[in-house]
């Protein structure tokens, strides 16, 4: 870390200085990793929203300006030009890859997509009406007690064979969860087809016919797990860094990132899209629920449109915009009533003077919500959609902690407000 000042810190007549650091972009931070010690004090911050818990070389964001990079690439260029596993290879490795290291890459992933049969059972201890979360949770967690040979997390190779693994399996998995809530047979993986169209094959194909993936879908689901990838130190990522901080095994970390992705504040965005879609219900309804939405004595919200760290336009939402239009014309769907119904709210929130004063602009779930509806994945599938692409953000960052030898066992500390000392009664002689 490359020292650029220091903070001088007085406390009831004593006085002390904390080192400050500079970022490679961003905002610099205050080392206070002494100031338990000379002062006797915490820092305050719920939420960490104030807090750099780690030093990372993989993902920055800068939601005032609207950018986000992988390892320093934008990640416009990155998915109008890169392909997913090459983003994955990326993150992982930290550069982009040769055409020789793209093919042994994806090679290595294919050779690793079949999940071990016995597996299988875990499905049939489920309800068939499970959600999908759910299952993953379960599922991906039980991976350790199938993939035990390469478990050693101080070691290189087992962290990449894990990864490896991780990335390869979990595709598997998902779609898996799909088939068995829909009562159909587990399509096994094929090894000829590009990852984002194995999915859908998995997903979607039957035993009883061919079937031939559409490139327009497949690049388009392709681009959706690029636009999810990694997204810096955000709840299910900081959950997998801590849980991985006490020396657990990179399934159940991953296992662990799925639980906390699972909470409908974090990666539920989309399906809360496509819900609020078919509650406005049609076009001619979109005027009374743009009212509600500009009311400030309504706590109605519309979904989809502004972000908690994008102050800007969601630099992944352009990507996205362009990709969904790609698809609804593909698919002959910009009659479908609920497909129109987005578009205009679309258009409103781009030409409307409060929603752009406000920077209330459409994100990046708004339109990946509308290509998943189009693409045929149901809406209990989009959390389970986005902890697929996310699997190799959660991997890389796991990977990164674990080998920062400055890392040590996540132990947030608290301001207790609770009772003081106070002896023990014995019942008889408590009088509340």
């Amino acid at each position: 870390m490359n020292e650029q000042g220091k903070i001088l810190l007085t406390y009831e007549g004593q006085q002390i200085e904390l080192p400050v650091y500079a970022s490679a972009l961003g905002p610099a931070v205050i080392d206070i990793r002494t100031l338990a010690q000379q002062l006797g004090l915490f820092t305050y911050d719920p939420g960490f929203l104030a807090t750099a818990s780690c030093q990372s070389a993989i993902t920055f964001i800068d939601g005032d300006a609207g950018l986000l990079y992988y390892r320093g690439y934008p990640i416009e260029q990155l998915a109008e030009h890169s392909d997913f596993m090459e983003v994955c290879y990326l993150l992982l490795n930290g550069e982009l890859p040769t055409a020789q290291e793209k093919k042994t890459f994806e090679t290595s992933i294919r050779r690793h997509t079949m999940v071990h049969d016995q597996l299988h059972n875990f499905f049939k201890g489920f309800r068939r009406d499970a959600h999908p979360m759910a299952v993953m949770v379960g599922v991906v967690g039980a991976l350790s007690a199938f993939y035990y040979d390469a478990l050693k997390i101080t070691n290189a190779e087992h962290r990449a064979i894990s990864a490896t693994r991780l990335l390869a399996k979990v595709p598997t998995i998902a779609a898996m969860c799909y088939r068995y809530n829909k009562g159909l047979p587990f399509m096994y993986p094929r090894n000829d087809l590009s990852y984002a169209a194995n999915f859908l094959y998995m997903m979607f194909a039957t035993p009883c016919e061919e079937y031939v993936p559409n490139p327009v879908l497949v690049r388009a689901f392709d681009r959706i797990l690029t636009l999810h990838a990694d997204h810096e130190q955000n709840a299910s990522t900081s959950t997998v860094r801590l849980a991985g901080s006490s020396g657990a095994n990179p399934f159940a970390c991953i296992a662990a990132g799925i639980a906390a992705l699972w909470g409908p504040a974090h990666g539920g965005a989309n399906e809360a899209v496509l819900k609020q879609l078919e509650e406005i219900g049609d076009v001619s309804q979109v005027g009374k629920y743009i009212a509600r939405a500009k009311d400030k004595n309504d706590s109605f919200r519309l979904m989809g449109f502004g972000h908690r760290i994008y102050k800007h336009m969601d630099p992944r939402a352009g990507v996205m915009r362009r990709t969904c239009h790609e698809v609804l014309t593909e698919l002959g769907l910009h009659n479908d009533p609920l497909f129109k119904l987005a578009l205009e709210l679309e258009r409103i929130a781009l030409e409307d003077e409060y929603f752009i004063t406000k920077k209330l602009y459409p994100n990046v779930d708004f339109y990946s919500g509308i290509v998943l509806r189009a693409l045929g994945i149901p809406t209990s599938m989009f959390t389970a959609v986005f902890a697929m692409g996310r699997t190799v953000g959660w991997i890389t960052q796991w990977n990164e902690m674990i080998s920062d030898p400055q890392q040590k066992i996540g132990r947030p500390r608290q301001l207790y407000v609770g009772p003081v000392q106070r002896d023990w009664v014995p019942l008889e002689a408590r009088d509340h």
